[in-house]
């Protein structure tokens, strides 16, 4: 596993060996720019749940080549529901209709031999088919079609998702927000400034870059939580309140070519 003394520092272990040295925590500009961008979007209302979690058990769940990354000899498990807006493929406008949707994500926080510092995405809930069905076989991202609604009630704002068919895991949100704004505390900036995504499919792990403005936050307070995701994401349940709960308005975000972690690997963008 990677143990991390603290942002940008200590050494690490992925299968076996030893990792680089992870890459400042950093909000703006990210360490690797995204000269191409295969996609832009932008995301909306986002709300960010952590909890501790096992660093062995999140270990046994990253993709190849890839190992935790903790903070202070922590690991981290976040649930983050957010608007996914104005979606586009490479240079073309914005999809319309299928380029609308809500998202929910239940995520884990990885560090590959590059030092390279990622979100890994355990599951994806979405309530569009079409990009559901084009992550899932281009990119091998773990989505899943679901049923999701997104409200606000004045200064409150809830969020609900639930399968389609069957018992699936379900979740629902709701937070009070106001406008005053929040500083993010070192942990937070460990869990949000996090410039790229590791994933897996047909048999290579890849980085795929993402840049974005620095976040604005508002302070907010949960108000309550009734969620699932987690545990069906392969993780012990969690329990008691969340480290940390964080409301940012949006940010407008480009995501570069996927890159293989081993250089003899056929490259993925092609």
């Amino acid at each position: 596993m990677a143990e991390d003394a603290g942002p940008g520092r200590g050494p690490g272990r992925a299968s076996g060996r030893t990792t680089g040295a992870a890459e400042d925590v950093t909000p703006v500009p990210p360490p690797r720019p995204v000269r191409r961008a295969v996609t832009r979007q932008y995301w909306r209302d986002l709300v960010f749940l952590h909890w501790q979690a096992d660093p062995f058990e999140v270990a046994r769940l990253l993709p190849a080549g890839t190992a935790p990354d903790l903070h202070h000899g922590r690991a981290y498990v976040g649930l983050v529901f957010f608007r996914m807006q104005h979606l586009s493929l490479g240079p073309t406008p914005a999809l319309p209709y299928l380029g609308e949707f809500n998202e929910v994500n239940v995520r884990l926080y990885s560090r590959d031999r590059q030092g390279r510092r990622a979100v890994v995405f355990r599951s994806l809930d979405c309530d569009r088919l079409l990009p559901v069905l084009a992550a899932r076989a281009g990119l091998g991202l773990p989505y899943r079609w679901s049923a999701i609604s997104r409200r606000w009630f004045d200064h409150r704002l809830i969020y609900r998702v639930r399968g389609r068919r069957g018992a699936r895991p379900a979740a629902r949100v709701w937070i009070d927000v106001d406008d005053t704004p929040a500083t993010p505390s070192p942990l937070e900036q460990f869990l949000t400034n996090r410039w790229g995504l590791h994933a897996r499919v047909r048999g290579t792990t890849y980085h795929m870059p993402q840049r974005h403005p620095a976040w604005t936050f508002r302070r907010c307070a949960l108000l309550g939580l009734d969620e699932s995701l987690v545990a069906a994401a392969g993780l012990t349940p969690v329990r008691g309140a969340p480290a940390s709960v964080l409301y940012a308005p949006g940010v407008p975000v480009r995501f570069g070519p996927p890159q293989p972690l081993n250089a003899g690997a056929a490259a993925l963008a092609r």
